[in-house]
Parts: C-alpha cells; sequence; structure tokens
C-alpha cells in the first residue's frame, strides 16, 4: 500500500470529490451504506457546497445549520504519490446522541471502489485514531453490518474488540471499541 494522509476537504480537490462521488454512484449503486463517513455528499449539489457543509459540521455552534447535532471531522484520504482521493473518514467528536452511541460511532469510511483491497481502509482508520487522540477521544466506537467483513478486518486489525451484535431496522451490526492510546 502507497503512504496516505489524511486532509480536510478543500477546494484545491473538488474535481476529485465529485469524480469520487460519482465512482461510488456508479459501483455502489446497490448498496444502502454506499456513503458511509461521506455525509451529505450524496445529497450535495457541488463539491463546493459539500466542501462548505463539512466546515460547518467541525464546531458545536455551526453543524446544525446542516441538519447534525454532533461536530465532527471530515478527512480525505490523499494517496502523496498522484494526490488522488483513494477515500473518506469522517470523526464524531462525541457519540452522545441515539444513534450515534447505539450503532453509528465515532467514525464512518468509504473507500474509492477502484481502491478497494489495497489496505487503505485500515491505514484511514489507524490515521483516524491518532485524531481522536488529539480531541481527547480515550475509546472509538467503530461498527460495521455483521456481513461486512472487510470492514470487520479493518477495525479488527486497528486493535478494535467485539462488544456485541444488534439488530438495527432488520440489520444486524456489529458493535466494536479501539482503545486510543494515551
Amino acid at each position: 500500500m502507497e503512504t496516505i494522509t489524511l486532509m480536510a476537504p478543500n477546494q484545491e480537490y473538488a474535481e476529485d470529490i465529485w469524480a469520487f462521488r460519482t465512482e461510488i454512484l456508479e459501483k455502489d449503486a446497490d448498496s444502502e451504506d454506499q456513503f458511509a463517513g461521506c455525509l451529505s455528499l450524496d445529497t450535495s449539489a457541488s463539491a463546493e457546497e459539500w466542501i462548505q457543509i463539512c466546515r460547518l459540521r467541525k464546531s458545536e455552534e455551526t453543524c446544525r445549520e446542516v441538519g447534525t447535532k454532533v461536530p465532527s471531522d471530515m478527512y480525505l484520504a490523499i494517496r502523496q504519490s498522484d494526490n488522488r482521493i483513494v477515500g473518506i473518514i469522517d470523526l464524531r467528536h462525541h457519540i452522545n446522541h441515539p444513534i450515534l452511541g447505539t450503532w453509528g460511532g465515532h467514525c464512518g469510511y468509504s473507500v474509492r471502489p477502484s481502491e478497494r483491497g489495497k489496505g487503505y481502509a485500515k491505514e484511514m482508520l489507524r490515521l483516524n485514531i491518532q485524531n481522536a487522540k488529539a480531541l481527547g477521544i480515550e475509546k472509538l466506537l467503530v461498527t460495521c453490518d455483521a456481513d461486512n467483513i472487510a470492514s470487520e478486518k479493518t477495525i479488527l486489525g486497528n486493535g478494535g474488540v467485539f462488544e456485541s451484535t444488534i439488530q438495527v431496522e432488520g440489520t444486524e451490526m456489529k458493535r466494536y471499541w479501539i482503545t486510543v492510546a494515551k
């Protein structure tokens, strides 16, 4: 796997953000979780609109303006060798919310369909754990559909400890906790 970095969405990547969105829409058309970790990318009218939504979501004071009660940071996973977006991951500042505390968790992520199977999700989550540490989060709740083997391996590969399987609207979901090193 090539080296990646996580960075906040910005205008420099607008064209590639839209290409990422298009690829997800084409390749994952039948998936309910096609935009996991990419809140509102599917409904945004442009990359610029989504970048602005991501900015507003970062703060407790402005996140409600874009329909969320919990502030979060969105990150583009950028492959250093060619400056291409290989994935998107978010980090919710807390999970003091009925959905997030039950099955949403601290983060969600999507890997570009053409970049899957290369270890990027595992590295994205590893880097996001470092972001969680910087925010003072001590334990990270990460969940996945019970049949999502790739996501489960990503979580386990980052120290995830299985807690339980729950039912959410007819779907089995697994809950894992990752202890963030101090």
